[in-house]
């Protein structure tokens, strides 16, 4: 029965485009309510191209501010996750931290507060944290039972969906997904998932998709902090930052840092570097995140000197005041790379 429904749910997936369904065919039975809590910078954009999409919406936010930004756009909001939960057929967590999910989860009127019945079918938590709390979250929400049957589903699930992409692609609706969890709630997702990004990927089992978004923003972190060394190296040494840049991006070196989101203030419009690296990525969550990866290799029994190097340099930034600057800001404020001069 399993398999049969895989098969339904490959078929099925493969009816929506981008933006999932049409509007006039509106949300599938199983996702008609959705419930999404925190709504910062990125959970406020994916909450806004739900709505755009045609979801029919329940927010939640500690910021009351938020909240009545959404309620004046006539959107329901809850005083707890718990109420969010009574009202929605999926939950949407968007949070800071591991605590801050834990909370939202299992603390006091918590998604999980009703007992041991559930009405949500899948809880779909696109936070940054570390896999052990997400596969113990995934564990402890398989132990419940749906209030009401959903098709053959009587228990609920809980996907891991971490973001790859900045407050840009969360407000264009191009983000990556990066999904952990059974692989028929994650079929039947889809639709939700596109409806706020470009791509999603099954990763695996119950903590998978946080494990891949670890290891995608550590190499993220390598490859600026390599970009940004080699670009200042090239300066002391009198090349300018605009001619590595071209031998970069069309040589072996060639990288996201180099091409897309270069560190050199003045080299590139439209990026944080351009701006005195406000906005983007802030360099407080990228050492969070090298935090994790660096916990998660001692977990493994791994050492990795690049990962300790990085959460190093990064920490040194939020020490000395740049936490709130974008993570390429290494280039000037680690490195003291210079800008470039805007007549090259």
């Amino acid at each position: 029965m399993a398999i049969c429904r895989v098969k339904y749910l490959l078929s099925l997936s493969k009816c929506f485009s981008l933006r999932a369904f049409s509007s006039a065919q509106g949300p599938p039975p199983h996702l008609q309510n959705i419930g999404f809590i925190g709504l910062g910078n990125m959970g406020s954009r994916m909450a806004n191209n739900l709505i755009k999409a045609g979801f029919s919406l329940t927010v939640h936010d500690l910021n009351s501010d938020v909240l009545d930004l959404f309620s004046q756009m006539g959107i329901p909001t809850k005083k707890t996750p718990y109420e969010v939960s009574e009202a929605s057929d999926v939950v949407i967590t968007m949070l800071p931290t591991s605590a801050h999910v834990i909370d939202v989860y299992t603390g006091r009127n918590g998604l999980l507060h009703g007992g041991k019945l559930l009405r949500p079918w899948l809880l779909l938590d696109s936070s940054t944290i570390d896999p052990e709390t997400s596969r113990n979250l995934s564990a402890t929400v398989s132990n419940y039972i749906l209030k009401e049957k959903k098709g053959d589903w009587e228990r609920p699930f809980k996907l891991d969906a971490p973001v790859s992409g900045s407050v840009t692609a969360a407000e264009a609706g191009t983000l990556t997904f990066m999904v952990g969890g059974s692989e028929e709630a994650f079929l039947a997702a889809k639709p939700l998932l596109f409806s706020m990004g470009k791509s999603a990927i099954h990763c695996g089992g119950a903590g998978s998709g946080s494990a891949a978004k670890i290891c995608n923003n550590l190499a993220l972190a390598v490859s600026m902090l390599g970009i940004s060394e080699a670009l200042a190296l090239g300066q002391s040494l009198g090349v300018s930052a605009s001619t590595l840049t071209n031998i970069f991006n069309c040589s072996s070196a060639r990288c996201w840092s180099s091409d897309a989101y270069n560190p050199v203030p003045g080299l590139m419009e439209g990026v944080p570097s351009s701006r005195d690296y406000i906005g983007g990525f802030a360099s407080k969550l990228m050492a969070k995140d090298l935090n994790l990866a660096v916990e998660s290799a001692k977990l493994a029994g791994c050492t990795f000197p690049l990962t300790s190097q990085a959460q190093k340099i990064y920490t040194e930034l939020c020490s000395n005041g740049y936490e709130a600057k974008d993570f390429s800001c290494a280039f000037r404020h680690y490195y003291s790379g210079l800008d470039e001069p805007r007549d090259q």
